[in-house]
């Protein structure tokens, strides 16, 4: 650097492409290096390379160029990135932002020929990985600056103490608008293409290869945006506008290998159906490579034998196929697994078993019961529960049941549960406690409930008296803290009595998903579990069933055909277990349609 042989050497580049060969080998030389600290001074040179090529008049796509700014980013990754703090690191980062820029712009020509081209040819896949490599670091090294500032960067800033590095902030925020602008009229571009090829019209049925590349453009932005007050809403703004095509975007284009969580910070511009598949992203990928675990279960020893083999099971040998049949029965396959499936759930949350206590005014909504201790394995029961579920989960099965608010909310890690949230798992102490927070002040003031901080429980005939606060057994409830009364009452009874079964059933389902527990939950909306769990009401289509169903030996105007539809029918209207017996022992996938059914019917 000293002897400026980088300016010679892109001299003779330059004037005749002598020392190409030299360049690159020396570029290999510093790739290659394990050296910590020769990687930060040949970071330096390599940066020196990348800005004399580009003072030269090479174009963007010279092979010299665009390798040594591969090479750039490669050793910024190999080193860790450039630190904000360090003299040098502000000139680093501004040789990272003059590439950011460099590439947004190529980006932007490339997303007008992908809008103008039907099939999405004209958007390169390398362009937009190289936008996320260089936006990648910059924002590493802006994010150090926010870090210390614990502001949103102000685009006026200027870094006197480092000239080179001023403006970029500014000049970031003018690339960030920019691109949003394009991707939005991309969005619309997209969006009239999706309304053609359902209408069939025009070429709307061809595929836009280009689409799949947008929402790796969208993830750039959006992280970019938090470092600008104003950008987030900008951001959020455009995805509000096109609303619609989010949705196909995910369901189509998201692999279980991205990096998806940021699409659910802000759930109100998904829908349930890019929701779900976003959140099945988070199971594991499902292993050949384990052999399939198998079970042999009783009917009549249904929820014990199936106890006995998923408790006992480790976690990784789940991740593989389930294989199941019942003793003295010929039949296997997807269809016995559901049944299995149902009849476990049916038998986990039967109240007759104390683990799972059913809301009064709806009974297929559940919550964890208090006296489950009745049960010795208890606490293990609510750890194969939640394999049970996870599992139900992952192979996509309506097990027909749901959770209280008061148990999802423990699941997400919110443990504070309000009034409201108790309404369906007590209405009398729901309405106890309205009572109490509704009632005249003098009134209560005067001790005419004779309540205190302390409730006397009863469980497995044993009572005992239990303090809600330090010496809650002499703190007399009052106009004043009455709030506070409702408040630890609720604590008491939906919380601390069943911390210990909530945090073990969270534990067996932690055993099968490949996240973390609450980020499971905490993606999806309590309507949204409900969903996957139970199902739609409307999932099935009985004049689409009949349409696509063969009989073997039947004709479909016979007695028999007549009262199963009749029944069919009845059965999805007054939600009976006759649905559920429908949807396991009688569908098969149709083959010409993966979202069509058909049900064979044979005389036995």
């Amino acid at each position: 650097m000293f002897m400026e042989i980088p300016s010679l050497l892109v001299d003779l580049y330059a004037n005749g492409r002598i020392a190409y060969s030299v360049i690159k080998d020396f570029v290999k030389i510093c790739l290659n290096s394990k050296d910590k600290k020769l990687q930060g001074v040949y970071l330096e040179v390599l940066l020196e390379f990348c800005e004399l090529l580009r003072r030269t008049g090479c174009k963007s796509d010279d092979r010299l160029y665009v390798f040594c700014r591969d090479s750039f980013a490669s050793l910024l990754t190999l080193v860790g990135g450039v630190s904000f703090h360090n003299p040098k690191g502000k000139v680093m980062l501004r040789g990272v932002f003059d590439c950011v820029h460099e590439i947004a712009y190529k980006l932007l020509r490339f997303l007008d020929l992908s809008m103008n081209c039907p099939t999405g040819e004209g958007l390169s896949f390398k362009v937009v990985l190289d936008f996320v490599k260089f936006s990648d670091h910059l924002r590493m090294g802006l994010a150090m600056h926010q870090a210390t500032s614990d502001e949103f960067l102000n685009c006026a800033i200027c870094y006197t103490e480092g000239p080179l590095f001023a403006g970029v902030v500014d000049q970031l925020h003018i690339v960030f608008i920019k691109l949003l602008s394009k991707m939005d009229k991309c969005l619309e571009v997209m969006e009239d293409c999706l309304v053609n090829k359902k209408h069939g019209k025009g070429d709307g049925a061809a595929v836009h290869n280009g689409w799949s590349h947008y929402i790796i453009i969208l993830k750039v932005l959006f992280h970019i945006s938090k470092f600008y007050s104003s950008a987030q809403e900008q951001f959020w703004g455009l995805f509000l506008r096109r609303k619609n095509v989010l949705p196909h975007m995910i369901v189509r284009y998201v692999k279980k290998t991205d990096d998806h969580r940021w699409l659910l910070e802000n759930r109100i511009v998904t829908d349930f159906e890019s929701r779900r598949h976003l959140v099945m992203m988070l199971f594991p990928y499902l292993n050949d490579e384990i052999l399939g675990y198998e079970m042999l279960i009783d009917r009549s020893q249904v929820l014990a034998e199936s106890f006995g083999y998923i408790s006992q099971a480790m976690p990784r040998s789940l991740q593989g196929d389930l294989l199941m049949a019942f003793k003295n029965e010929k039949a296997t396959g997807p269809g016995v697994l559901r049944e299995w499936f149902v009849l476990v759930c049916q038998e986990i949350f039967n109240p007759r078993n104390a683990l799972f206590v059913a809301c009064p005014n709806d009974h297929r909504r559940f919550f964890p019961n208090t006296a489950s201790m009745v049960n010795a394995l208890h606490l293990r029961y609510f750890i194969f529960s939640g394999r049970i579920i996870a599992l139900a989960l992952k192979k996509k099965v309506h097990v027909g049941i749901v959770f209280a608010c008061v148990f999802f909310k423990q699941l997400a890690g919110n443990y504070i549960i309000t009034l409201e949230d108790i309404r369906d798992a007590d209405p009398i102490m729901y309405s106890s406690c309205k009572q109490i927070l509704e009632m005249d002040a003098d009134y209560i003031d005067s001790d005419a409930l004779g309540l205190t901080f302390s409730i006397e429980v009863e469980e497995l005939g044993h009572r005992e008296v239990i303090k809600l606060c330090p010496g809650g057994e002499s703190l007399v409830v009052d106009s004043k803290n009455r709030e506070k009364y409702v408040h630890l009452l609720i604590q008491n009874r939906f919380v601390t009595s069943i911390s210990k079964q909530v945090s073990h059933f969270a534990q067996g389902f932690a055993d099968i998903i490949s996240c973390s527990r609450l980020e499971f939950f905490q993606f999806l909306d309590h309507e949204d579990f409900d969903w996957k769990l139970h199902g739609s009401e409307n999932d099935i289509n009985v004049e689409d069933w009949k349409a696509h169903t063969k009989y073997l030996g039947y004709k479909k105007n016979d007695r028999q055909i007549s009262w199963f539809w009749k029944d069919a029918g009845v059965a999805l209207l007054g939600n009976t277990y006759l649905a559920t017996w429908l949807s396991l022992r009688s569908l098969e996938k149709c083959p010409r349609s993966k979202r069509r059914f058909f049900c064979s019917f044979g005389h036995q």
